[in-house]
């Protein structure tokens, strides 16, 4: 995984909370500076623990290949090559025996122009914008072999304004057990904690994302892997 400080040398209001379920796992995140566009993404692969993990070093690999390599620094078409390669990779024979990839959120961030150009499989973000959440659009399809396998990733522009905070997220948070009767903490929720602790420092944001997260566990299992990346612009 990239360093989290070299990350914030890009975006230095940035905070990563990554909590594995296993040693390794299948959510992972990914950024590099590529000219004034600094690309960054958070990935929930297919399965945890080792699994998982190889999954990672697979999807990780193709992103090195399509953005550092070959320079592609739009989103749709960075998810439209990625979900090619990995059904080259995992289905070489044209069958549909392994349905593995990603759900992914994948961000291009333009710093000097104040544009973001992001393109969403599955999993959605949230943007903390005067004390209003609003939540990106998203495929409902992932970064592989699926239904929809011919239908291109969709390119969305927006631009960004002074201290709005943006929160790249899987769904491991929110589909945690806990609470005082083992329920599932959800979206709705998770939305409450960013909007009440949005105006935070990004290192305060993390502790607690941390705290209420080991509150709402308590003595249960952790259920899958959790990644949250917050930033503030």
């Amino acid at each position: 995984l990239v360093d989290e400080k070299v990350i914030q040398s890009y975006l230095p209001n940035l905070f990563i909370f990554y909590l594995p379920k296993d040693i390794v796992s299948g959510d992972f995140y990914w950024c590099s500076k590529i000219d004034d566009n600094i690309i960054l993404a958070a990935i929930d692969c297919t399965g945890h623990g080792v699994p998982g993990a190889f999954m990672s070093l697979l999807n990780i690999s193709i992103l090195n290949e399509l953005i550092i390599e070959k320079g592609i620094t739009r989103p749709d078409l960075i998810l439209n090559e990625a979900r090619k390669e990995i059904i080259r990779s995992l289905n070489p024979e044209g069958g549909d025996e392994s349905k593995d990839g990603m759900d992914c959120i994948l961000c291009a961030f333009d710093l000097k122009k104040g544009k973001l150009q992001y393109a969403c499989a599955n999993n959605s973000f949230y943007l903390i914008r005067e004390n209003n959440v609003i939540i990106s659009e998203t495929d409902k399809m992932p970064v592989g072999l699926s239904h929809d396998n011919e239908k291109s990733f969709t390119l969305h522009e927006m631009e960004f304004k002074k201290n709005d905070m943006l929160f790249l997220i899987t769904d491991g948070y929110a589909d945690q057990f806990g609470g005082p009767k083992g329920n599932k903490f959800k979206h709705k929720q998770l939305q409450d904690v960013l909007l009440r602790i949005g105006n935070l420092s990004t290192d305060d944001q993390k502790k607690e994302l941390s705290s209420e997260f080991e509150k709402w566990k308590g003595h249960l299992e952790q259920v899958d892997d959790v990644c949250v990346i917050g930033i503030k612009m």
